[in-house]
């Protein structure tokens, strides 16, 4: 189903989206085989796709676990002022924070929900301190600390 912000697909869109989640480094000519196509039509169809915004860049996905970031804290943060432009102060402070995975505005009982990731439980002690609790009109935080990942993935299919 296609809104006015979401670009229709068709099935060749969709297996190369299919295949360069899979594997972004693919050639452009073993792309083209896979998906039935020449290498002009598909480069052409990727600048669309990439042009509309739909894909929004190639990257490498680095493991958290083997850089040793196996500690996953969810914290929620209350702020003192929530008019538009603290809301846009704390938005553009937590974006330079490195150690913050994820960061959501919330509609609940507090304001934000963070996912940060540290080596350890002192790591992320010293993060609260320093980082976190300097964060523009922070008025109260709650942490929780993940025990286990039972689901942690990125798209890899459509």
């Amino acid at each position: 189903m296609t809104t006015p912000d979401t670009p229709h697909l068709d099935a060749t869109d969709l297996k190369i989206l299919n295949e360069l989640v899979t594997n972004a480094r693919i050639p452009i000519t073993e792309l083209a085989r896979k998906v039935g196509l020449s290498k002009t039509p598909v480069a052409a169809r990727m600048r669309q796709l990439e042009e509309i915004g739909l894909i929004t860049g190639y990257r490498a996905i680095l493991s958290p676990l083997r850089l040793g970031l196996t500690h996953v804290t969810y914290v929620e943060m209350r702020l003192s002022d929530t008019r538009h432009r603290a809301l846009e102060q704390f938005n553009q402070a937590v974006r330079n924070i490195p150690e913050i995975e994820e960061c959501y505005m919330i509609a609940g009982g507090f304001d934000y929900l963070l996912k940060v990731r540290s080596r350890d439980m002192a790591d992320y002690r010293r993060i609260m301190a320093e980082k976190l609790s300097a964060l523009p009109h922070v008025h109260s935080t709650s942490s929780y600390v993940a025990m286990e990942a039972v689901v942690e993935q990125t798209w890899t299919s459509l």
